[in-house]
């Protein structure tokens, strides 16, 4: 004879409880409640019709447990990474939470050190900040129920994690309209890194700005840089000492907006006079710069606040309104463009 079923648990079941009744890993059930596409159709429906029927609940953390959130980097320079974490302790202290910072020392993936040391704090969650985690590494974190989201991600649009940007691509093209209106017409661009998806998106945007214009991007005029202030000084030295040289840069950020500054008064070029600059970050060392960077602003602050506000949320239980926020960027006019001479 048989034996008979174990009758399911009564109330809202632990994702532990629904990977025993589906008869699947708790990471496969975790993948489901935090909505993550890379599961199987008839699992996925198996799962969610456990759901509900008997409801869903996140397991009770262990009293040892820290309030955390868990902040990693892929560097801590310069302002960038402030700004982020000013928005990140905002909604941290609203919460009575703290926040541990990791660094990655300019990788974009962590070494499996970090991965223990996040999975031994226990986290709320954690803030992947340019960087990216291997799909191993994601899936220890689902498994035990610590949230992960993604701000500025570098990698895949599509990847599967809750994430947070600004609007790059319309950032690209508001600064290519505002060059072009001022009446320039050969205007050359340096980009960041091409794996980067912001760095692509800031791109194609100043291109569909130029086009629209009417205006073209000459190829020697195009520029893949790093995202640094060395790389753009190189850039712009190469740029300004051609036979032909532009009117005008678009520097994907603002760190490379000061390299172009420093070549430009390297070769006696004056800004806006014999060159207009426009930046992308809006950094608080934006205004001043001499003369003042004219610059796409990103709500890098914003930023922060929207990704912590979107762990809280995960870590409570409750659904995303949106898996990927994008946040408004805005032109900042300020000295370093003109109308060319």
């Amino acid at each position: 004879m048989s034996p008979t079923p174990a009758p399911a648990p009564e109330g809202p079941l632990t994702i532990a409880q629904l990977a025993a009744l589906a008869g699947v890993s708790t990471a496969t059930v975790s993948k489901v409640v935090n909505g993550r596409s890379d599961v199987a159709a008839a699992t996925r429906e198996q799962v969610e019709d456990l759901i509900r029927s008997h409801g869903y609940r996140r397991q009770r953390r262990p009293t040892k447990s820290s309030a955390l959130i868990d902040v990693l980097f892929h560097e801590l320079r310069g302002l960038y990474a402030i700004e982020i974490l000013n928005g990140v302790e905002e909604v941290a202290r609203e919460h009575r939470l703290g926040v541990v910072v990791s660094e990655l020392g300019g990788r974009h993936t962590p070494g499996q050190g970090w991965i223990e040391d996040v999975l031994a704090r226990r986290p709320v969650g954690v803030v992947s900040v340019f960087s990216g985690l291997t799909v191993e590494q994601s899936e220890r974190l689902y498994s035990r129920d610590i949230p992960l989201v993604l701000l500025d991600p570098t990698g895949d649009p599509d990847h599967d994690a809750p994430s947070v940007g600004a609007s790059s691509w319309n950032g690209g093209l508001t600064a290519a309209r505002h060059l072009v209106g001022l009446g320039h017409r050969r205007i050359a661009v340096i980009t960041g890194p091409d794996h980067m998806e912001a760095s692509r998106a800031r791109l194609d945007g100043f291109r569909a700005g130029l086009e629209l214009a009417g205006a073209a991007l000459h190829p020697e005029l195009e520029r893949h840089g790093d995202f640094m202030i060395e790389g753009g000084r190189e850039h712009a030295r190469a740029l300004l000492r051609l036979d032909d040289p532009p009117t005008a840069v678009f520097a994907c950020n603002d760190g490379t907006a000061v390299g172009v500054y420093h070549a430009a008064a390297e070769l006696g070029v004056r800004i806006p006079e014999d060159l207009s600059v426009v930046g992308f970050d809006d950094l608080p060392d934006a205004k001043w710069m001499i003369p003042p960077l004219t610059t796409i602003r990103q709500p890098l602050k914003e930023m922060g606040s929207a990704a912590a506000d979107m762990v809280v949320a995960l870590a409570s239980g409750e659904p995303l309104a949106q898996q990927r926020r994008e946040l408004a960027t805005a032109l900042v006019v300020r000295r370093s463009t003109g109308a060319p001479e």
